[in-house]
């Protein structure tokens, strides 16, 4: 990670440093600069946004010093995450830049740059454009004056991604049999998606469709899905599906109002591509703080799961270096290779359904060969963050405890880690019984704060 590019593109407050409007239109410059001195030629560039209020003027300071840069610049509109990826590789277009914090509150905000490939950036580009920003503007002489452009939305982009996912990933997809309650979180799905099902044939219950700038992921959505599980069961719906603010998550509910998770839906998918004989490698793809509840029930299945570090880009390597069919997280990020290189809340969705369908087995029935393990969490204040087996009482402690799951038939694990945002140690514990994998986990916690836990 550099100063201004995070995990997941450049993220913050909107108005403020890294998203000042100056900074903004740099950040569009910059990408047209690089871009331009890679290919030998201007670019074409395609935005798209979620609903935030602020989305409108940051997407204009991005095109603005892109344009100023000689860049051809399409915005998409109001459109999900994965569907400026889609585009951007569908048009062969030379970068997409999404405006979006995701799940976070409306007053921050964010930019995610796409390649053709509708994977993110490549590492030296944002390295690129971190050295341009990292240089004082009255001595970068390249630099000019922004020109004051106007940018208009093309529709036709939204409409193109919404034909993929009816036409390409929904193929013979039948949902007129199947109610669905649909939570937008007034975020960036609030019109592709009542489109997309409705022309599937489902009965769809709205929710969260009314985006004002500000309610974007404001108790709703994949974050706050308890709103979806009351309207699940008062409309006795077959299922609900809750995106977040830029729907590149999906969370569902089933028929009994029982969440359904990311693990749950990579049970699903695997189990029934497995029986089909169109799992790539029998393996699927998830990180380490995947349910200890998958990893047997896909053994249980001669299917092997296969952790990474937290985040969906380090899932998408993992699935591109060694193959798979799937991969995903729990927050509800699943990503299918074969289709896209974005995780997608819709596009998942529609493969769950397809499930449903074929099989004519309801969503509960799907999910209930994985039984999530208890799992606890210590999360721990540190003063630091010295490599835990450097500190001899809890590097025992943590041998002790594994040692202790391994003797319970190996059902159980534990998992120490440092917050990459915050001044945390966390410990992580899942086995079968939870009074004891919680006396456990507060015991390691106590000899990590005894050694590193801050003092006020």
């Amino acid at each position: 990670m550099g100063k201004f590019f995070g995990t997941d593109g450049i993220r913050g407050y909107a108005g403020e440093s890294p998203l000042d409007e100056r900074t903004i239109e740099r950040i569009g410059y910059s990408l047209a600069t690089e871009l331009t001195a890679r290919l030998g030629r201007a670019p074409q560039i395609i935005i798209g946004r979620d609903t935030r209020e602020s989305g409108d003027w940051i997407e204009s300071a991005v095109a603005r010093g892109a344009i100023t840069a000689k860049a051809d610049v399409k915005s998409a509109g109001f459109i999900t995450t994965p569907g400026v990826a889609y585009v951007t590789r569908a048009l062969n277009a030379d970068a997409g830049v999404v405006i979006s914090a995701s799940h976070n509150p409306y007053h921050d905000n964010g930019i995610k740059i796409f390649a053709p490939s509708g994977q993110k950036l490549d590492d030296a580009a944002e390295q690129a454009i971190e050295r341009d920003l990292e240089t004082d503007a009255s001595s970068l002489k390249t630099w000019p004056p922004i020109v004051d452009a106007i940018i208009y939305t093309d529709a036709s982009l939204k409409e193109k991604y919404l034909n993929f996912l009816r036409d390409e990933v929904g193929a013979g997809l039948n949902l007129s049999g199947l109610k669905l309650v649909i939570d937008c979180a007034n975020g960036a799905s609030y019109e592709l998606a009542p489109k997309l099902f409705d022309a599937l044939g489902a009965q769809a219950v709205l929710i969260n469709t009314e985006p004002n700038g500000r309610n974007i992921n404001l108790n709703c959505g994949s974050l706050h899905p308890e709103t979806l599980q009351q309207a699940v069961l008062a409309a006795k719906a077959d299922a609900g599906l809750a995106f977040d603010g830029d729907a590149d998550r999906l969370l569902m509910v089933d028929e009994r109002g029982q969440l359904v998770d990311g693990d749950q839906v990579l049970f699903v998918m695997a189990e029934y591509w497995a029986a089909q004989g169109k799992l790539a490698g029998n393996r699927v793809v998830a990180t380490v703080m995947s349910n200890m509840g998958l990893e047997v029930a896909l053994a249980e299945r001669n299917i092997t799961l296969v952790r990474t570090a937290v985040g969906d880009k380090n899932v998408l390597d993992e699935l591109l270096k060694n193959g798979g069919s799937i991969g995903g997280e729990q927050s509800g990020h699943v990503i299918f290779p074969e289709i896209s290189l974005a995780g997608d809340g819709m596009l998942t969705a529609l493969e769950v359904l397809r499930v449903m369908v074929d099989s004519k087995r309801a969503l509960g029935d799907l999910a209930s060969g994985f039984t999530r393990y208890p799992q606890v969490i210590v999360n721990v204040r540190v003063a630091r963050k010295p490599p835990l087996d450097s500190m001899a009482s809890v590097k025992d402690a943590m041998s002790k405890i594994e040692n202790e799951l391994a003797g319970n038939a190996g059902k159980g694990r534990l998992l120490v880690r440092y917050s990459g945002t915050e001044n945390l140690a966390r410990v992580m514990i899942e086995g079968q019984n939870e009074t004891t994998i919680r006396e456990q986990a507060e015991t390691l916690a106590k000899l990590i704060k005894e050694q590193i836990g801050q003092t006020k």
